[in-house]
């Protein structure tokens, strides 16, 4: 199932091989829709390293209990041509100037995490 023009719906698929389940596909369209304005802004792909997760993935890689990719809201993304600290300068500017709705960033050495929370959080 395409959700955008670049993303498709088995992109955000868990890593131990789970769909995202029906009742969250609203929530995974709408990160795409975000990730799709970062993509066109960049113009080059984003490769999604996680996206959604199953309760039990994420538990075997110890992800957050109360992780936003388990409620298919989150993606851990690169870009080939950015570092993470880049890509993440990145993505402040377009929230600052009201492109993207992205509450949650994480920085990590190899991918940034993004997530659609309503409230601001940084690590």
């Amino acid at each position: 199932m395409q959700l955008t023009t670049n993303f498709h719906l088995s992109e955000f698929a868990c890593k131990d091989g789970t769909s995202v389940p029906d009742e969250l596909k609203s929530n995974v369209q709408a990160l795409a829709e975000q990730l799709q304005i970062l993509r066109d802004y960049l113009n080059e792909p984003i490769h999604i390293n996680s996206g959604y997760r199953t309760q039990a993935y994420n538990k075997k890689i110890g992800g957050k209990p109360n992780s936003y990719h388990m409620k298919a809201m989150a993606a851990d993304i690169t870009v080939k041509s950015k570092t993470p600290k880049q890509l993440a300068s990145v993505v402040e500017k377009l929230i600052a100037n009201g492109s993207l709705k992205i509450g949650g960033m994480g920085v990590y050495p190899g991918f940034v995490h993004v997530d659609t929370r309503k409230v601001k959080a940084r690590w």
